[in-house]
């Protein structure tokens, strides 16, 4: 086996394990981006069922007030 063949299957080894990495660095960043994703989904559910209380209780009070006003 000559030098050049040499080089050359070394060079191919080396861009497949460049690719190789690339695809899994893909992987990686795509898991990443569902977690933040997923949390930013949990934490939006949880402060909206805070604020629904909390402006279900307002309109309930603003709903009350505005039957006691007489209507002419």
């Amino acid at each position: 086996m000559g030098i050049r063949t040499a080089l050359m299957r070394l060079r191919q080894r080396s861009l497949t394990a460049a690719r190789n990495r690339s695809v899994q660095e893909q992987g990686q960043a795509l898991v990443e981006y569902a977690l933040i994703l997923a949390l930013i989904a949990l934490v939006t559910i949880g402060v909206l069922q805070v604020l629904g209380v909390t402006l279900s209780g307002v309109l309930n009070k603003v709903s009350t007030n505005m039957s006691a006003v007489s209507n002419p």
